[in-house]
């Protein structure tokens, strides 16, 4: 299979669709008003003259939406749930953005149910349109595919919120170059080694405090693995290698333990 590249709306255009590199396949979310076009019929081409590149207009995604064509259904599993939809498929379908060499197929996701609460009224998402520039891929890659696309927004909301990409107070124009790309490469390593000690499992990282509600993650969160490089850190400079000793009782002795580690260390663990 080509590598297969996933992107929002913004990057559903003719820069995009246009430059792709060769064997790569685009899946993009589309407008519901987009102008698709049929691919045009070999017996209509004139025998002189300029050959048509497209065909006649195809309705739009909207169009294809409401109109009586029946739906399919499938269900997918996203982070261990199984989410059940139903959609249209349209093959051989063509936009002028993509260009005339690009045979495209469009997937219509109808709107998802959901509740806020228990008993509460019956609510609907937005309807999702994707396009492929594979005519033959199996729609169920398509929109799995599409929807582990959201990793990637998680990603940048945590290098911003939590790493503060971005918010260096550096002047040089070497450092305002290097600091973003230092973070994000620093992220990377983090979640790496939190893959590589812990796998999925969260059960061997430090327990969550008492107020945060103890519901199933499908995954370790970033705020974890930063909880936990924080304990192992700064364990070490104290020459601790737990943290139950904390919740001792007073020492037996009136006079402190005289410190066995040099102070200057603990204070550099201490504000790293």
């Amino acid at each position: 299979m080509s590598p297969i590249a996933a992107f929002d709306g913004g990057y559903t255009n003719q820069t995009v669709l246009k430059h792709l590199p060769h064997h790569t396949t685009a899946i993009g979310r589309l407008r519901q008003d987009a102008k698709l076009l049929f691919r045009p019929d070999p017996q209509t081409q004139k025998a002189r003259g300029r050959r048509l590149c497209y065909g006649p207009p195809a309705p739009t995604p909207e169009q294809v939406r409401t109109d009586d064509s029946p739906w399919q259904t499938l269900t997918f599993t996203h982070h261990g749930v199984s989410h059940p939809l139903r959609f249209k498929r349209r093959t051989g379908l063509m936009w002028r953005a993509a260009g005339a060499h690009q045979t495209l197929q469009l997937i219509v996701i109808a709107p998802l149910a959901y509740r806020l609460r228990k008993g509460s009224k019956l609510l609907y998402r937005q309807p999702a349109f994707l396009l492929c520039t594979d005519p033959n891929l199996d729609p169920q890659i398509i929109i799995e595919t599409y929807f582990q696309r959201w990793g990637i927004e998680v990603n940048f909301r945590e290098q911003k919120t939590l790493l503060g990409v971005g918010q260096a107070q550096v002047r040089r124009p070497d450092s305002v170059e290097s600091a973003p790309a230092f973070t994000v490469a620093a992220y990377a390593f983090l979640l790496l080694a939190t893959q590589r000690a812990f796998g999925d499992s969260p059960h061997a990282l430090l327990p969550r405090p008492k107020w945060i509600h103890p519901s199933p993650s499908a995954r370790i969160s970033t705020q974890q693995a930063i909880n936990q490089l924080r304990a192992e850190v700064w364990s070490c400079g104290p020459g601790l290698d737990h943290f139950s000793g904390f919740a001792s009782a007073s020492l037996p002795t009136t006079k402190p333990e005289k410190f066995s580690f040099p102070l200057a260390s603990a204070v550099c663990y201490a504000n790293a």
